[in-house]
C-alpha cells in the first residue's frame, strides 16, 4: 500500500485528490497538512465522512518523510516551491499540483507568476506530469510537476501536430473554465451574483499557462490565449484554431493515442462536451478542417479538477510505483 500525504489538504485540487485515493486499491492518505491543523478532514469537509479519518497537521517535512511514500502538493501558485524544496530535501518523492516546477525558464516564471522562482537548482530534476510524452522519465522521477488544466486541453491534441504548427501563425486559443478553477479563496468576481448567467474572460493575452503550453511545443509557435469563466461548477472546453505548414493525416497523427488510457480521440466532425469528462480523468477531442479558410479547429474537454489535475497526479504516482496507470481512475464522465 503506498503511503501518501498532501500538503494544502482543504483546497479544490486536494479535496479532488482525497476523492480519489479514497477509491484507490493501492493507495492510503495517511498525512495532511494545512494552516487550519489539528482538525480531523471529515469534520473540516463532511463528503469525507466514513473515507478518512486523518487529523491535519502544520507542515514538517521530516516529519511526512517518516510516515508517507510520497507527497502531494496542493497549494496555489508560487507557494509550492518552499514546500518542495523542503520535501526533497528529505529525499521524499513529491507530485506538485500547482505551477512552480513547470517551467524551466525562470524568467518565464518571474514574469507570468510575478515572482522569482526561490528553488532553481530542482527545475532540471522536475519531470512534466503528462504521462504520453513523459511516461519512462515519469518512472524514475522523485519529482514531478502537474501540468496546468488549461494546458492539458491544448497539449493533448497540439503535441502530435507540433512539427507542422505554422510559426508564422499563432495558436488561438479560447477556452471556457468552470469557477472551481479559480480556486477555494474567496473573491468577489466569482460570487454567484456575479457569476449567475454571466460568462467573462480574463487575462486576456497574460495567463499565466501560456509560456507552459509554448514551453511544451518547443517554443516553436507563439499562443494567444484568452481564458474564460463560466457559471457552472468544472470543466474545460477549449476551441484551439491553428494552421499547418503541410497536409497531413490528422487521424494517423492522432492513432499514437490508440492506446492511452485516458485520451479519447473523436474524431473528424466530433465536437467535445464538458458533460462526457465531468469528475473523470478523460480528455475527450475532435476537430473541423475550414476548407474556406484553411484552418483546422480542435475542440477538447477535461475536468479541471481531476483529469487537468489530481487525476493526472495521481496517474503519475501510479507509473512512479510500477501500479497500472489506470488504478483508481477507471470510471466515465459524470453525466447527467
Amino acid at each position: 500500500m503506498i503511503r501518501v500525504g498532501v500538503v494544502g489538504a482543504l483546497g479544490y485540487g486536494a479535496r479532488e485528490l482525497i476523492r480519489l485515493l479514497g477509491m484507490h486499491p493501492e493507495a492510503e492518505l495517511v498525512a495532511a497538512a494545512d494552516l487550519e491543523s489539528g482538525k480531523r478532514l471529515d469534520e473540516v469537509l463532511p463528503s469525507f465522512g466514513k473515507i478518512t479519518d486523518v487529523v491535519t497537521e502544520p507542515f514538517d517535512a521530516e516529519a511526512l518523510a517518516g510516515k508517507c511514500d510520497v507527497v502531494f502538493i496542493a497549494v496555489p501558485g508560487t507557494k509550492s516551491m518552499a514546500i518542495g524544496a523542503a520535501l526533497r530535501a528529505a529525499k521524499i518523492k513529491t507530485i506538485d499540483q500547482g505551477p512552480d516546477f513547470r517551467l524551466k525558464d525562470t524568467a518565464a516564471f518571474a514574469k507570468y507568476y510575478k515572482t522569482e522562482h526561490t528553488a532553481p537548482h530542482l527545475l532540471d530534476e522536475a519531470v512534466y506530469g503528462m504521462a504520453p510524452f513523459y511516461r519512462e522519465a515519469i518512472r524514475k522521477a522523485e519529482l514531478i510537476a502537474a501540468p496546468g488544466c488549461y494546458v492539458m486541453s491544448a497539449l493533448v491534441p497540439l503535441k502530435p501536430l507540433a512539427d507542422v504548427l505554422d510559426p508564422g501563425y499563432p495558436v488561438i486559443m479560447n477556452a471556457i473554465s468552470g469557477i472551481s478553477g479559480a480556486g477555494r479563496a474567496a473573491h468577489e468576481a466569482f460570487h454567484f451574483p456575479e457569476m449567475n448567467e454571466n460568462l467573462k474572460a480574463y487575462k486576456v493575452a497574460v495567463h499565466q499557462h501560456t509560456p507552459e503550453i509554448e514551453q511544451e511545443l518547443g517554443n516553436r509557435v507563439p499562443v494567444q490565449f484568452a481564458p474564460h469563466v463560466g457559471p457552472y461548477t468544472r470543466g474545460i472546453l477549449s476551441t484551439i484554431t491553428v494552421r499547418l505548414t503541410e497536409d497531413v493525416d490528422l487521424a494517423e497523427r492522432y492513432a499514437c493515442y490508440a492506446d492511452e488510457p485516458f485520451i479519447r480521440v473523436l474524431g473528424e466532425g466530433k465536437l467535445a462536451e464538458i458533460r462526457n469528462v465531468r469528475a473523470s480523468n478523460f480528455c475527450d477531442f475532435g476537430w473541423v478542417i475550414d476548407e474556406r479558410t484553411g484552418h483546422l479547429i480542435i475542440v477538447s474537454a477535461i475536468d479541471n479538477l481531476c483529469g487537468g489535475t489530481a487525476g493526472m497526479a495521481v496517474q503519475s504516482m501510479n507509473i512512479m510505483f510500477g501500479l497500472d496507470e489506470r488504478c483508481g481512475l477507471t470510471y466515465g464522465g459524470m453525466a447527467p
